[in-house]
């Protein structure tokens, strides 16, 4: 699942923007500049983020301290600008020709700020004083106020991704994953330019939204083929065809636990199948903002959900799972491929991972940070699953008994009922009162077709590990 709703543009020196001015020629707009460009026949405000020269594109200014664009021999450029939509997601993100550039409007140029001349001799002071016994510092944060379950309970940052830019260290982000699961990384680390511009898998066409860590020689290509089938990859559709002449398999590497209709669900042990699951992160990093990729796929399960017809089982979707995790997550990352999405095959993959949950007898939750379309996802499926079961119950029934019915964390619960203004004080305590408006909306949702998992085609028991099984290194 992708980052905040409205993610930060790219880390870098921090700027300030100056006084607006107006400019005559696109050569005069440079890297961080906040611009007007044309865009689905609007004026839009844009950051640039990146310049290059339109006919030669290997002719890169990628940063505001590399040089500038080189003329030709005959002294001919014409400008394309990467830019990022101000107060727009950072998957609407792409690169615009400087025709699209509204030079009529005013340009805010950005100006660094001036750094505190004492500042690094008083850091370099505090690293001495933090040296161990080893010679190594070690990080320290300023401690936060504890958060209460109660005021966690409606808080959406709980839910969402931060906005901090901490210092990125990829030694401790594989620690993170390898103890607690969390698969997020700094802002200024993920906050980068897209470098695909269209992925073939099978018979369809997308568009990447984020960047992905793909080798170098696959980066800038006209078109990325991903194998539907195994996931692997070609910049060239002649080895993409080849391959697609001997590849044998017709569905995911795994064990298929779940068949209904043309529904299915593959698990997939990361440690088993490195090579599909790396591809598998690869191609979801495409259109996840705040996920980190080290190729660590060791700690998880993935489960891969797939339509089948008569040349296979096409990948929809999938989510991953901690082997062990220390905090009852149930999901670490969850995608829906752009082909597939809109069809309700989202719920059907966050339904699925509740009913494993059930099979272990288990309440879970997703890892957080959520993303801004996992968030909204899951809100809707909490929202609609505690309705279902308030309406449908007769008598009382508190907040852990929706938890046993369910398979929610009581923290879920109670931010979905905060989320429908449920929660109501009433003599001296408090009790959930459903709206009309609410009920209104869950009867509209009941009386529309959805697809839903049936427990009694899940052939599945959960997993026990040893530990040597948990020993990644």
């Amino acid at each position: 699942m992708g980052g905040g709703s409205r993610p930060g543009t790219p880390g870098g020196p921090k700027t300030e923007p100056s006084s607006a001015s107006t400019v005559s020629d696109a050569s005069e707009l440079k890297i961080g500049a906040k611009a007007f460009f044309e865009k689905d026949g609007e004026i839009r405000q844009a950051e640039i983020l990146s310049i290059r020269d339109m006919a030669r594109r290997q002719n890169i200014q990628r940063s505001a301290e590399d040089k500038p664009i080189e003329r030709d021999e005959d002294n001919h450029l014409e400008y394309e600008f990467y830019v990022h939509y101000v107060e727009f997601n950072k998957r609407l993100d792409e690169w615009v020709p400087q025709a699209r550039a509204r030079l009529d409007k005013p340009v805010l140029f950005p100006k660094k700020k001036n750094k505190a001349p004492h500042a690094a001799p008083q850091q370099s002071a505090r690293d001495k004083r933090r040296k161990t016994n080893a010679g190594t510092a070690i990080a320290t944060a300023t401690p936060s106020t504890p958060q209460t379950p109660d005021a966690a309970r409606h808080d959406d940052s709980v839910y969402t991704a931060t906005t901090a830019a901490d210092t990125f260290s990829k030694e401790k982000e594989i620690e993170k994953l390898r103890t607690s699961g969390s698969m997020t990384q700094s802002t200024s680390e993920i906050a980068r330019m897209k470098n695909l511009n269209v992925i073939e898998m099978g018979q369809f066409q997308v568009e990447p939204w984020y960047f992905s860590p793909y080798p170098i020689e696959y980066s800038y290509t006209p078109v990325l083929y991903v194998c539907e089938f195994c996931l692997c990859y070609y910049d060239n559709r002649t080895q993409y065809t080849r391959h697609r002449g001997k590849c044998a398999l017709q569905h995911p590497p795994g064990n298929e636990i779940y068949r209904k209709d043309d529904i299915s669900f593959f698990e997939i042990d990361g440690r088993r199948q490195k090579t599909y699951c790396r591809n598998l992160c690869l191609l979801s990093k495409c259109f996840l903002d705040h996920k980190t990729l080290y190729y660590d796929v060791d700690p998880f399960l993935f489960y891969i959900m797939t339509k089948r017809d008569d040349r296979g089982c096409h990948i929809i979707g999938y989510f991953s799972k901690e082997k062990e995790s220390a905090e009852n997550y149930n999901l670490a990352c969850i995608l829906t491929l752009p082909q597939y999405q809109r069809m309700g095959f989202g719920r059907v993959l966050i339904q699925f991972s509740y009913e494993l949950s059930k099979a272990e007898g288990k309440v879970g939750s997703p890892e957080k940070p959520l993303s801004d379309l996992g968030l909204l996802s899951y809100r809707t499926y909490w929202s609609e699953v505690v309705v279902e079961h308030l309406i449908g119950f007769d008598g009382e029934i508190s907040i852990d008994g929706l938890s046993r019915l369910t398979s929610f964390t009581t923290q879920d619960i109670m931010h979905a009922l905060f989320n429908l203004d449920a929660v109501r004080y009433y003599h001296g305590q408090h009790c959930i009162v459903l709206s009309e408006r609410v009920i209104d909306a869950y009867e509209r949702f009941r009386n529309k077709k959805h697809r839903k998992i049936d427990p009694s085609c899940l052939k599945w028991s959960p997993k026990v590990f040893s530990q040597a099984e948990l020993r990644y290194l």
